[in-house]
């Protein structure tokens, strides 16, 4: 089996050599670049781990950029850990979130759980939270065997909303039982992992990047110290 292929997203070249020495030892094939330009020019590999603290361009707008070009994992690791930060990060697509100074251990675990969590399966496998290949919730649809969700207007033809991984995840998780309240701990365990180690948060950043683009927040519903639900907002046949 080859080796993961690690794009490094890092100026300081002290914490890079740190992390390239590090990941390197733990078997990981890593590629450095110290700018935001030359992280966007370069394959982003298997895993991007991405500083936001970049010379030439913020880390958040090249987080963005990764994420609509492509679906690869992206940890953000960062001297930034307000909350808010962390939020912003994920809203964007990140789909971990490491504040410096970090272990190695902890690196690679996170490395590793967002490996899994993002790993698409294998043709033909079961998906043991999926039932039907495609659910409709009203004029919402979601096709779990393309990935793909779209949404009928009022007038016109559906449209397909641009999800990143984790949104089309909890966005297929919430659609399995309409209505019903997920818990957070159900959804991180189902839509994460049951070894979560980043913040709760994730999940209202992830629940507000979903209503932003399906257009109405009262598709998902917050039940105040319970969790989230999907519904057809009122009027919307």
């Amino acid at each position: 089996m080859s080796p993961v292929q690690v794009l490094l997203v890092e100026d300081d070249s002290a914490i890079a050599g740190s992390v390239i020495d590090a990941l390197t030892t733990s078997g990981y094939e890593v590629r450095h670049v110290a700018s935001g330009a030359a992280a966007l020019d370069a394959q982003p590999g298997d895993i991007v781990l991405l500083d936001l603290g970049l010379p030439d361009m913020d880390g958040y707008d090249v987080c963005r950029r990764l994420r609509a070009a492509s679906s690869v994992p992206i940890l953000i690791i960062t001297a930034r850990g307000e909350e808010l930060d962390r939020v912003l990060g994920l809203e964007l697509g990140a789909d971990d979130y490491l504040v410096k100074p970090f272990g190695v251990r902890e690196l690679v675990a996170r490395m590793r759980a967002v490996s899994r969590r993002t790993a698409a399966p294998p043709p033909g496998a079961a998906d043991p939270t999926a039932g039907d290949d495609i659910v409709d919730v009203g004029p919402l649809r979601v096709d779990r065997r393309t990935h793909r969700v779209t949404l009928r207007p009022v007038e016109g033809d559906d449209e397909e909303l641009a999800l990143t991984p984790k949104e089309f995840e909890l966005l297929s998780f919430l659609a399995d039982d309409p209505g019903a309240v997920r818990t957070r701990s159900d959804i991180i365990e189902h839509v994460w992992d049951a070894n979560w180690f980043g913040p709760t948060k994730t999940v209202d950043a992830h629940v507000a990047g979903l209503r932003r683009k399906l257009g109405d927040a009262r598709w998902v519903t917050a039940v105040r110290g319970v969790g989230f639900r999907l519904e057809v907002p009122p009027g919307i046949e």
